[in-house]
C-alpha cells in the first residue's frame, strides 16, 4: 500500500510544466519513430540517451515513457494505411487493418487500433502499479521448460492459423527458424552458418529482416502493379471522405466486439510482457490467435475483422506495463526498450532489484504515472488531432510515397545496425520474400519464426542441459504441461471451428442464391 501511495504522489511531478513538456515531446517522437519502418521506439530512446544525461532523472524517465507508449502504438498507422508495419508489434495489426483500409474502413480501423492501444496501455499501467509484486512472483514460477512450451505453442499456432495455406506456413516458419540460427551459437562461442563471412557473426538483425520481409517486399509488390490496377485497388480507400466521427466505432460495433475482448487482450499482453524476452510481438500474436479461437466467425480474420485489430493493438500496448516489472524488480529487461531504460537508471546510479521498491520508490514513482498518462492521451491526441492526417498517407502520389518509404527503410536498417552489409541483406530478403508472397507463402509466419526461434532454442537447450538430456522435463513441470495441453486443444479446436464456420458460410450463400433465384422467377 505504501508503494502505491508513493506512485500516486509522483502524479504531481508529472504535471510540473517542464516534465509535462518532456512527456509530450517523448510522445511525438515515439509517434514519428514508430510509424516509420525501421525506426522503432527502442531506437528513439537510444538516440535520446545522450540527451538524458543532462536532464533530471524524473524528466528523463517521463520522456522515455512517452516514447515507449507512443512508439508501440504508432506502428499500426502504416500497417493499416499501406500494409507496412512501422514496428514488429504491428505485424498482426496489418492483417485485418489494411484489409479494412482497402474496404474504405480505414478511419474505423485506426479508431479500433487507437482505442485498443489506449485501453491496453491504461490497463497495463494500472496492473503495473497495483500488482507488480504478484506479477513478479507468477513470472518466477514459470521455469525454463514452461517458457519453451509457451514458445512452442506460438510456433504451432502460427502454422494452424493459416487454414488455407497450412503447408506453406510450415515452409515459411521453418525458413524463419533456419535464418534465426545464423551467427554465433547462443550457448557456445561457435559460429554457425556464416560461410566464413565475419559480417554474419552477429547474425541477421531483426530490424533488417522485418524491413526486408515487410517494407521492401511490399514495395516490390507495388512496383509490379500498374497504375490502372493500383488505382482500382485503392479506389475505395481514396474515394471515401472521412469525418472525425468516423474514427469512433458506434456503440453497436463496440458491443459486437465486447468489453471482454479488450480485457482479455490487455491481460494477455501484460502477463506476456512480464515474461523476460517475450515482448510485444509475441503478445500481439498470442492475443490475435486467442481472439480468432473464441470468435464466432474465425474465417473473417485476415479479411478485415475489427476483432483482429483490437486484439493485436490492445495487447501490444499492455506489454509496456508488464515489461517494466522484471526490469525494475529483478534487473531483467522484459524487452529491448526496457533494456535501454535500465541503462538510463544505471547512469543515475539506480540499480534495479527488489530493494528498489523499498529504498528509491520516490525516484521512479513518476515513471509509473507517466506511462499511465501516455496511454490516456493516446485517444484525444491521435484521433482528434492526427487521425485524418494518418489516412492521407494513402492519397500521396505512389511514386513519391514508395520512393520515400524505400529511402527511410534502407536508412532505417543502417541506423539500427550501422552496417552496409545488413542493408544489402535487407534488400535480398525483400526480393526473396517478394517471390514467396507471389506463391502465397505468408511473410508473417517467416518473421515470427525468426523472432521466436532463438527463444525456443535457448529454452530447449537450457532445459535439456538441466535435465541431462531427458525430454521428460517438459512433461514433469506443471507450467510446461499446461502450455502443451493448450497447444493440443488449440490444434484440435481451431480446425473444427474453421470447418463449422465454413459450413455455415456455405449454407448462408446457398440460401441467398436460392432467394435470388426465387426473386428472379417472380
Amino acid at each position: 500500500m505504501d508503494q502505491i501511495l508513493q506512485i500516486l504522489a509522483g502524479t504531481a511531478a508529472v504535471f510540473q510544466p517542464m516534465n509535462l513538456l518532456y512527456l509530450f515531446l517523448g510522445f511525438f517522437i515515439g509517434i514519428l519513430f514508430g510509424a516509420l519502418p525501421g525506426l522503432t521506439s527502442m531506437l528513439a530512446i537510444v538516440l535520446l540517451l545522450p540527451m538524458t544525461y543532462t536532464m533530471q532523472l524524473q524528466a528523463a524517465l517521463i520522456m522515455c515513457m512517452g516514447v515507449y507508449m507512443a512508439g508501440i502504438y504508432s506502428g499500426s498507422i502504416t500497417a493499416i494505411t499501406i500494409n507496412i508495419p512501422g514496428a514488429p508489434s504491428a505485424i498482426m495489426t496489418a492483417l485485418d487493418g489494411n484489409a479494412m483500409m482497402r474496404k474504405g474502413q480505414g478511419a474505423k480501423a485506426i479508431g479500433y487500433a487507437t482505442i485498443g492501444s489506449a485501453i491496453g496501455g491504461t490497463i497495463g499501467a494500472l496492473l503495473l502499479i497495483l500488482v507488480s509484486p504478484l506479477a513478479v512472483e507468477l513470472a518466477l514460477k514459470i521455469r525454463t521448460p514452461g517458457k519453451f512450451s509457451l514458445v512452442f505453442f506460438a510456433l504451432v499456432v502460427i502454422i494452424f492459423i493459416e487454414s488455407k495455406n497450412r503447408w506453406k506456413a510450415v515452409v515459411s516458419t521453418s525458413l524463419g527458424l533456419m535464418v534465426a540460427t545464423i551467427g554465433m551459437d547462443i550457448m557456445k562461442p561457435v559460429a554457425r552458418y556464416t560461410f566464413g563471412n565475419p559480417n554474419l557473426l552477429e547474425g541477421i538483425d531483426e530490424t533488417t529482416l522485418i524491413i526486408g520481409a515487410f517494407a521492401l517486399s511490399e514495395l516490390f509488390v507495388q512496383a509490379s502493379v500498374n497504375n490502372a490496377e493500383y488505382k482500382r485497388l485503392t479506389s475505395v480507400a481514396n474515394s471515401v471522405k472521412f469525418k472525425r466521427r468516423d474514427f469512433f466505432p458506434t456503440w453497436k460495433e463496440h458491443k459486437a466486439i465486447g468489453l471482454w475482448a479488450y480485457l482479455r487482450a490487455s491481460i494477455i499482453g501484460y502477463f506476456i510482457g512480464v515474461l523476460p524476452g517475450a515482448g510485444a510481438s509475441m503478445a500481439s500474436f498470442v492475443s490475435y490467435i486467442e481472439a480468432k479461437r473464441v470468435s464466432k466467425h474465425p474465417e473473417k480474420f485476415g479479411e478485415g475483422a475489427p476483432e483482429g485489430v483490437v486484439a493485436s493493438e490492445t495487447s501490444n500496448n499492455a506489454v509496456c506495463g508488464g515489461a517494466l516489472v522484471p526490469m525494475l524488480s529483478l534487473g531483467i529487461p522484459g524487452d529491448g526498450t526496457t533494456a535501454i531504460l535500465m541503462g538510463v537508471l544505471l547512469v543515475y546510479g539506480i540499480v534495479p532489484g527488489p530493494n528498489l521498491f523499498v529504498e528509491q520508490m520516490d525516484a521512479i514513482g513518476p515513471m509509473y504515472m507517466a506511462l499511465l498518462i501516455s496511454a490516456a492521451v493516446l485517444l484525444p491526441l491521435s484521433l482528434f488531432l492526427f487521425g485524418p492526417y494518418y489516412l492521407r498517407i494513402v492519397r500521396i502520389n505512389r511514386l513519391v510515397l514508395y520512393s520515400a518509404i524505400a529511402l527511410v527503410a534502407i536508412l532505417g536498417t543502417y541506423a539500427a545496425t550501422y552496417s552496409v552489409f545488413q542493408m544489402g541483406i535487407s534488400v535480398l530478403i525483400g526480393i526473396i520474400m517478394y517471390f514467396l508472397r507471389k506463391e502465397k507463402y505468408p511473410n508473417v509466419s517467416f518473421i515470427l519464426g525468426v523472432i521466436l526461434g532463438p527463444l525456443m532454442e535457448e529454452y530447449l537447450r537450457t532445459s535439456l542441459t538441466l535435465s541431462h538430456g531427458s525430454v521428460l522435463v517438459f512433461f514433469t513441470n506443471i507450467d510446461s504441461v499446461v502450455f502443451l495441453v493448450i497447444t493440443v486443444l488449440f490444434c484440435v479446436l481451431l480446425p473444427r471451428a474453421n470447418r463449422k464456420s465454413e459450413k455455415l458460410e456455405a449454407e448462408a450463400e446457398e440460401k441467398m442464391e436460392e432467394e435470388m433465384t426465387k426473386g428472379e422467377e417472380k
